[in-house]
């Protein structure tokens, strides 16, 4: 329980989208160009919906539209469609689907999606906990000087053997060739 709640807590302070204040003819060219296929404007009609900007807050129609960016390839939708699973918010609560989208968005270089991997491995909700794999995705989104991420860090070291952290700066070093540009 400690551990779902430290998730939830986390993930909180990463899900903070911009303060979005459009018009209407604002929302109506986001929504053609949405409409048109542009994935960024998918993206951006899902975070009005999610936050009830200018619309009634909805989260199935923003699902619907992180979900159009998301398998186009937006790694802010990825990441945001994995938030929704996670929480349960516009779709049914899974966390395999929710691992299975932070991690598309992560290795993008998507930071929030790197540090919710870690949150993910550190709390086992949809895998076993893995203190490497946590601290690796943690260490990965605090070198690009992600807060929340550099605490989770912290915490994952402190539970972690010797040969657990030789291993888990190894995979971060990995993850930071591999997913950094």
């Amino acid at each position: 329980m400690k551990r779902r709640w430290l998730f939830i807590a986390l993930l909180a302070g990463l899900f903070c989208p911009p303060n979005l204040s459009y018009g209407q003819d604002d929302l109506s060219a986001w929504r053609i160009k949405a409409i048109q296929g542009d994935a960024v404007a998918q993206a951006l009609m899902g975070s009005i919906y999610h936050l009830g900007r200018g619309v009634p807050q909805d989260n199935k129609e923003a699902v619907k539209w992180f979900r159009l960016a998301a398998d186009q390839g937006n790694a802010v939708a990825q990441y945001s469609l994995g938030f929704a699973y996670y929480s349960g918010k516009g779709v049914s609560q899974n966390y395999t689907e929710a691992l299975k989208w932070f991690r598309l968005a992560a290795e993008q270089g998507e930071t929030d999606a790197q540090a919710s991997l870690g949150v993910i491995y550190y709390a086992g909700n949809g895998v076993q906990p893995d203190y490497v794999q946590a601290y690796a995705w943690s260490n990965l989104a605090a070198m690009r000087g992600h807060k929340k991420a550099e605490e989770l860090r912290s915490k994952c070291l402190m539970g972690m053997t010797p040969s657990q952290i030789i291993e888990g700066r190894r995979l971060s070093q990995k993850y930071a060739e591999k997913f950094l540009n």
